[in-house]
């Protein structure tokens, strides 16, 4: 496996680092601190890869993008996630709530949601998670019932990413009930301005923008705003989970400080315990066995499918690493503590990443999901 993906890839990566240098300050560690400028630097930053063509650049042309390869938006998402991921919460638009309006949407729902996003004006939340139903997402409750020439939406949603900051919601509710939960689901493309949408942040150590409360309220929405076929959203939900899964390298991060760590210890490298030095290996191979289960699923993707069980692998791999890299790294600078304005930049990446580590094992789907998943595919196959 050539992980360089070859010359065109490597020139890529090194645009990207150069933009990455030229438009975020150091020391920055995401859009979603206390801090709104972080989240100003996101936007300015997307605005500035739309205009070269780089945020959406495996998009077909005509929606606004290059017509790249997968291999390529591979790249992009390696180095944005490898640096704190500069475009915010856009990746959430360019990975699959894009893709998703291009595969099930009406005409005029691409006119009027793709441009938006491929130009990196606009920011998207997913109203999937309820109280009782994170997991076993098709237990949920939040009706959409027919009211005249549209619907009536009422219930909860929890867990909700970027809802305080977000234009739009993905939102997935109930339309009838079947013979088994996962019929009777319609998927709605709502605005999260409508008066009837109230968002209340839950506090957590993950700081701002990332934990919500989301209540929709007699929310009434009308025909146009269904993607796909009304009572079959859970067929499009299979397929987006899947895309969402692998669409977030933490590998690359991970990576990245590892690699990092020996430079930034300087001598006090080498006094590090013999068996730490090994555990900080050993993540190094992981790392790599993680990029290979995403290059798989990439690959799958190339040819227009994605299997379940090859999504799960991987996110079982990558939020296994994301959590033990994280335990290592934290050991590691509590065993010598970086000095110096790279040292104290690189320290406290170190404890951002061990902070967002602690929730990658139930975001976007637990673990214990991901094994059902992976265990259900190895036995049908």
């Amino acid at each position: 496996m050539d992980f360089t993906m070859g010359a065109a890839a490597t020139a890529l990566r090194g645009e990207l680092r150069g933009l990455v240098a030229e438009h975020v300050p150091p020391g920055f560690l995401g859009a979603f601190t206390e801090d709104p400028a972080d989240l100003e630097t996101a936007q300015r930053f997307c605005r500035s890869l739309a205009e070269q063509g780089l945020l959406c650049l495996a998009w077909p042309e005509e929606y606004g993008g290059r017509g790249a390869s997968v291999w390529e938006q591979t790249v992009v998402r390696e180095e944005m996630w490898a640096h704190h991921e500069p475009r915010g919460a856009q990746y959430m638009g360019v990975n699959w709530v894009g893709p998703t309006i291009m595969r099930h949407g009406t005409p005029e729902q691409r006119r009027g949601h793709l441009p938006p996003i491929a130009r990196g004006e606009v920011i998207w939340c997913q109203g999937f998670s309820e109280p009782d139903a994170g997991s076993d997402l098709a237990s949920l409750r939040t009706a959409a019932r027919r009211s005249g020439d549209g619907w009536s939406i009422s219930g909860q949603k929890i867990w909700t990413s970027y809802a305080t900051m977000a234009q739009w919601c993905f939102l997935l509710a109930r339309t009838s009930t079947g013979e088994k939960k996962q019929h009777g689901l319609t998927i709605f493309l709502v605005p999260m301005s409508d008066p009837a949408i109230e968002v209340r942040p839950i506090p957590s150590m993950l700081g701002p923008h990332h934990l919500n409360e989301v209540f929709f309220d007699d929310l009434r929405v009308t025909e146009t705003d269904v993607l796909g076929t009304v009572d079959r959203g859970w067929e499009v939900v299979q397929e987006v989970l899947s895309f969402e899964r692998v669409g977030i390298a933490r590998y690359a991060r991970c990576e990245r400080l590892l690699q990092a760590a020996p430079s930034m210890l300087g001598s006090g490298w080498d006094d590090l315990p013999p068996e730490l030095k090994g555990r900080w290996a050993r993540m190094l191979a992981h790392c790599r066995r993680a990029r290979l289960l995403a290059y798989q699923v990439v690959s799958t993707q190339d040819e227009g499918t994605v299997r379940p069980g090859d999504a799960a692998a991987y996110r079982i791999a990558v939020t296994r690493l994301d959590q033990q890299s994280a335990e290592v790294l934290m050991e590691i600078v509590a065993a010598v503590r970086p000095t110096g304005g790279e040292g104290r930049r690189f320290l406290a990446e170190v404890e951002d990443h061990w902070r967002y580590s602690q929730a990658s094992t139930v975001a976007s789907g637990s673990i214990e999901m991901q094994q059902i998943l992976l265990s259900r595919a190895l036995m049908a196959s």
